[in-house]
């Protein structure tokens, strides 16, 4: 496990504070505006998506502060990051929010990007053919406990009437998971975009594939995160900062659907060297973004933590409310109001 809980009535307690910080901190004040110069944060980024789409939409020049990227591959390495105060914002999927509350870690949610389509996709390796989720049963997963992967796992499982055991869970890293289904390592691995379909693309002649579109409707949604250093939201600068950070990712985020052209052109097509059409595909599945309220997600949030108790992950259950700072709630209204 990503967590090794012979630590556990430690991070039981630090999940306690953890609590009470997060009701203090994240909730009782008011956040601070005023960006004071020179201040500088530092962002995780998978993929490079988040700077590029910062800097391609214009954004990146607009922020009062001073960002620099650091690229990860994987909600793990960006936690031990966080662990480490190498980091002030990161954007994850729903997971690591879940692993780093488990472990005592003050890392809050700031702000979330839904949209209509799930997060990732199940792909199968070169020769296997698999049409229904239930046809599960049997194959090796690749499995990354602390990524979002891994609720889209065990809820496939779920939906597909199968028990953890009834599949071979394999335990790798994120950055591991193109390379092992690729090789026949596993059977199937959940993988996001670009690297989906740049194994369909490298692997045609092989008969690579995925599983059915229609299968993937029967699972959740898509919801990804920003979350934040806890120990940055107590810093006044800092926590001004990653507030204007919010306003302005939500923005990039609109303009990346308005100007879809231009962001497949950025990203796709320069930086991940797929083709035109193959970054269209990707953003016309993708659907329109957007941006619920922290307080609305925690039921989903709740849902997500309750999988991966019952599944045996998590050494106790967890309450997912004190995964969100609800402050931001104002200023990610704001943001589409005045877009």
């Amino acid at each position: 496990m990503l967590l090794t809980f012979s630590r556990q009535k430690l991070a039981s307690t630090f999940a306690i504070l953890t609590s009470l910080a997060l009701a203090s901190v994240g909730q009782a004040q008011s956040l601070p505006k005023d960006v004071p110069a020179g201040t500088a944060l530092v962002v995780a980024d998978q993929n490079e998506a988040l700077q590029t789409l910062m800097k391609a939409s214009g954004e990146h020049d607009r922020l009062a502060s001073k960002a620099t990227y650091a690229n990860f591959l994987g909600g793990p390495a960006i936690l031990e990051a966080f662990r480490a105060g190498a980091l002030d914002l990161a954007t994850v999927g729903n997971v690591p929010p879940i692993q780093a509350q488990a472990a005592g870690e003050l890392i809050p949610v700031v702000a979330a990007v839904a949209t209509p389509e799930t997060d990732y996709t199940f792909a199968v390796r070169p020769g296997l053919s698999i049409n229904k989720l239930e046809e599960l049963k049997g194959k090796k997963i690749a499995y990354a406990e602390g990524s979002g992967r891994q609720a889209f796992v065990l809820n496939a499982l779920k939906l597909a009437g199968l028990k953890r055991d009834d599949a071979e869970l394999i335990p790798l890293r994120v950055a591991d998971f193109p390379d092992a289904i690729r090789s026949g390592q596993v059977d199937v691995a959940p993988l996001n975009e670009p690297h989906l379909s740049r194994y369909l693309r490298d692997y045609a002649d092989k008969k690579a594939s995925a599983i059915p579109k229609s299968e993937h409707g029967r699972l959740p949604r898509a919801v990804s995160y920003l979350y934040a250093s806890g120990k940055s939201l107590e810093n006044p600068a800092k926590a001004a900062a990653i507030l204007d950070f919010v306003g302005k990712w939500i923005v990039a985020k609109q303009w990346s659907y308005s100007n879809s052209d231009a962001w497949v052109d950025a990203y796709y097509v320069k930086g991940q060297k797929l083709s035109a059409a193959q970054g269209r595909a990707i953003v016309d599945s993708e659907g329109k973004p957007s941006f619920p309220s922290l307080s609305s997600l925690i039921p989903y949030q709740q849902g997500l933590v309750d999988v991966i108790y019952e599944a045996g992950d998590l050494p106790k259950k967890l309450d997912a409310k004190a995964e969100f700072d609800v402050r931001f709630d104002e200023v990610i209204a704001a943001a589409q109001r005045t877009n």
